[in-house]
């Protein structure tokens, strides 16, 4: 099964951090970094020679209408996972509304195919169990691409695997080729509904893998603290020193003064810079940062539980 295979994948990358791999710009949240650049040239090219262009053809036969129909009811299906974890994470409040969102949009709206709650009120929120693993203090681990299914880290990773497709609806069809099908239009209707924003990013990034990977870590720390992260502890060097309430004071160096990492607020919607953790270029993350992470890896639950 693939799942098994990309578990095999994940625990190979691990092995790898063990074993010392060496890092490039040394960024302490990606010591996989060689593997990682090398499993992402390998997304980016079945991307370009198969996904992408089956889904501009998708986009161009299939009415507006009709993809947004597609859209609402594979949405609507993970609205049962999602307030799993939201009542997994203490949210009670949310969990029932998600829960009553898909009762709702399963009858009034049509199987899903027209989002009624949303109109009536109920909030679209977005929650796996890697949220909730981190809601419950379980730390992120080091960036890791995976295969196909595109950036991620070790705690997401593992849920992702091991978890997150037990939630997925989709598993449950029996008929395994209806099943495959499913997941199928599903991968085609996401790839199509990103394909502006993968254009946007191709143009304005100058080293994309970097811009994927900043824009995944911000965000999924955000989703965890419900866009409203803690600032990072800082990390005081040998020779730094402390203020009045003790706490480390930047050092002006070649480059000027340290900054202080800015938190991102998803609520916001405006672009923040990473904290500047090393000399490596780390881009600015932009308005449409959480689609370009979907293009990708957003279409990872279609692949992940598909079956020969």
């Amino acid at each position: 099964m693939l799942q098994r295979v990309m578990g095999l994948v994940l625990l190979c990358a691990l092995g790898g951090l063990v074993g010392g791999c060496a890092t490039v710009g040394g960024n302490p949240d990606d010591p996989l970094e060689p593997y990682n650049r090398a499993m992402y040239s390998f997304n980016d090219s079945v991307d370009k020679a198969f996904v992408k262009p089956v889904a501009t053809g998708y986009k161009k036969v299939v009415p507006e209408f009709a993809r947004t129909g597609v859209t609402n009811f594979f949405s609507n299906l993970g609205d049962v996972w999602i307030g799993v974890n939201d009542i997994l994470q203490g949210k009670i409040g949310p969990g029932v509304s998600d829960f009553g969102r898909f009762a709702i949009n399963t009858t009034v709206g049509i199987v899903g195919l027209f989002d009624v709650a949303s109109k009536a009120g109920l909030q679209k929120h977005n929650e796996d169990f890697g949220q909730t693993l981190g809601r419950w203090g379980v730390g992120s681990g080091p960036y890791v691409v995976l295969p196909f299914l595109g950036p991620s880290d070790v705690r997401d990773g593992f849920s992702l695997l091991a978890v997150d497709w037990h939630g997925d609806p989709l598993w449950y069809v029996n008929n395994i080729p209806t099943r495959n099908e499913l997941y199928g239009v599903r991968l085609l209707n996401t790839r199509a509904n990103l394909l502006d924003a993968s254009r946007l990013m191709e143009e304005a990034a100058l080293d994309p893998y970097a811009y994927v990977r900043s824009a995944y870590l911000q965000h999924r720390r955000s989703l965890v603290y419900d866009g409203n992260p803690p600032p990072p502890k800082p990390e005081p060097g040998p020779d730094s020193k402390s203020g009045p309430s003790g706490a480390p004071v930047a050092q002006a160096g070649p480059a000027g003064p340290a900054l202080a990492p800015a938190p991102l607020n998803a609520s916001q919607g405006g672009a923040t810079v990473a904290a500047v953790r090393s000399r490596s270029y780390e881009p600015i993350v932009p308005r449409n940062y959480a689609a370009v992470l979907e293009h990708s890896g957003g279409i990872s639950e279609d692949l992940q539980g598909a079956r020969r």
